[in-house]
């Protein structure tokens, strides 16, 4: 039996849980893959997994057995990507993903012009407003909006952006004027339920002083998509709180304004995250190094306004 498809096969079940999930995943029988795990039981001598009709769970050995599967695994991808050619030139499929507003604006023509650049290379775009595991989900680069944890990932800065309270001149010319947080609790505000602003919105600390501000504000719409909360702000409907590329072009063209600008929060930084592995790629290492360049001109740009 091929110990390769063997370890596959043994972290597949491992990922998924279940003998039944594994083997509807990889196409093949619940039979076969239980002939595959005690194929490597035999050929290391222990046990590896506790088996039940509906889950399995590793043993003490399979969860030490688990961990050198996955390096060899990596190893094995790396050479024959190193053998192909994969870490001289820039070829093949990259994943990258992005949260989908900068990902539309911001992001995507940098990827257009890579691709005319590189046609060798191949994308996969994925916009997602959530934060993924680049391990679990095989993607190569990640754009991340936010203070980063520590991990093993390699982190490559290309700038900020702001967090921002905006409304339309339109909007801002018929209602009380708003020279401080606490006066949005008179105006009318446009919620993205995404974001956490229903109810409150926190501003940070006065100066000299240690506490937030905490302002209830009446939001008269809340919507679960941030392009329909700037399409609403910009038809004078209320004021919105988003993050400073989202408006971009409506604050350039003078159909948004941005009020409030001496209590904004810190600015968020913008990182392009890949592994130590995958920045060893051509395709990879390639992207970054385009991509962060242009990131950085864009957003600095867009903190000049």
């Amino acid at each position: 039996m091929d110990r390769i498809d063997a370890i596959r096969a043994f972290l597949a079940v491992i990922d998924e849980g279940s003998l039944v999930k594994a083997a509807r995943r990889l196409g093949r029988s619940p039979a076969a893959l239980t002939r595959t795990v005690g194929f490597l039981e035999e050929d290391v001598g222990a046990q590896l997994l506790h088996r039940t009709t509906r889950t399995v769970h590793l043993s003490e050995a399979g969860e030490r057995y688990a961990v050198a599967c996955r390096r060899i695994l990596t190893d094995f991808e790396e050479a024959k990507l190193a053998a192909s050619g994969m870490y001289v030139a820039p070829k093949g499929l990259l994943t990258i993903t992005a949260p989908v507003l900068f990902g539309t604006r911001m992001l995507r023509p940098v990827i257009d012009a890579f691709l005319a650049e590189c046609p060798a290379v191949n994308v996969r775009y994925l916009l997602l407003d959530r934060q993924v595991n680049l391990s679990e989900e095989d993607i190569d680069v990640a754009l991340r909006i936010a203070q980063l944890p520590d991990s093993g990932l390699i982190a490559t800065r290309v700038g900020h952006v702001r967090r921002v309270v905006a409304a339309a001149p339109q909007y801002l010319a018929g209602r009380s004027a708003i020279r401080t947080p606490s006066d949005l609790s008179d105006h009318d505000c446009i919620t993205h339920g995404e974001l956490g602003q229903r109810g409150v919105w926190t501003f940070p600390p006065r100066a000299g002083a240690t506490a937030h501000r905490n302002v209830h504000i009446g939001s008269r719409l809340s919507v679960n998509s941030i392009e329909s909360t700037i399409r609403s702000a910009v038809d004078g409907r209320g004021i919105i709180r988003v993050l400073s590329y989202q408006i971009d072009e409506e604050v350039r063209d003078g159909r948004l304004q941005i009020v409030l600008e001496d209590a904004e929060p810190p600015p968020l930084p913008v990182h392009l995250l890949a592994s130590e592995s995958r920045l060893g790629l051509a395709k990879v290492r390639t992207f970054v190094d385009f991509a962060a360049s242009r990131l950085r001109e864009k957003l600095q740009s867009l903190s000049a306004q």
